[in-house]
């Protein structure tokens, strides 16, 4: 390729599509809450002020890619994180063709941990994701969803949540019971072991 095609190929890229952000570029500010170091996992988002039931606390930002950027981007997120001991991948899907890719300093919603007892859902709004509350929630408490992974790579996340429902691994709720049955037959090969 010629230098005028690559640069007319560079002048096509498209600009990125951020979701979320004023028409300054800018973060909105959400009043609800506040980060804070966690005991689950580094930081946090906890509540600065009681929040209702159903109310909606803060939209996940970023920018809109596509489900092919999103593959390359989740796994230099993963790779990273595994090296560096850093947050995992902050990729939340929109529908079949885009994704928000939230690996943003300025999108303090990437901080919500994962608990196996949530206060908090993800919820889909017109491609939109916000997490809304799914009870009362005190001053103070610490904000967290369900981060919904499939069972297929359980090992690569443990969960830290110490919720008393906690299954140990961050998987989806309708995976757990295939979790337990998992983890019961490698016990039981591991006694059977020894």
């Amino acid at each position: 390729m010629g230098k005028d095609a690559k640069a007319k190929k560079a002048k096509r890229k498209k600009k990125p599509v951020f979701i979320g952000l004023d028409e300054n570029n800018q973060p909105p500010d959400f009043p609800y809450v506040a980060t804070a170091s966690s005991s689950i996992h580094n930081q946090g988002l906890f509540a600065a002020k009681r929040i209702p039931k159903d109310e909606y606390i803060i939209q996940y930002l970023g920018e809109r890619i596509t489900k092919k950027e999103s593959n390359r981007r989740g796994v230099d997120q993963h790779d990273k994180s595994q090296a560096e001991g850093v947050g995992s991948v902050y990729i939340f899907e929109i529908d079949d063709k885009h994704d928000i890719d939230g690996n943003f300093d300025w999108n303090i919603a990437r901080l919500a941990n994962h608990s196996c007892d949530p206060n908090c859902e993800a919820q889909d709004v017109e491609g939109e994701i916000w997490l809304v509350a799914l009870r009362t929630i005190k001053k103070g408490e610490e904000l967290t969803f369900d981060y919904g992974y499939a069972l297929e790579h359980w090992r690569d996340h443990p969960c830290r949540c110490g919720s008393k429902n906690c299954v140990g691994y961050i998987v989806r709720r309708d995976d757990w019971g295939k979790l337990k049955k998992v983890l019961k037959k490698e016990k039981k090969t591991l006694q059977a072991a020894k």
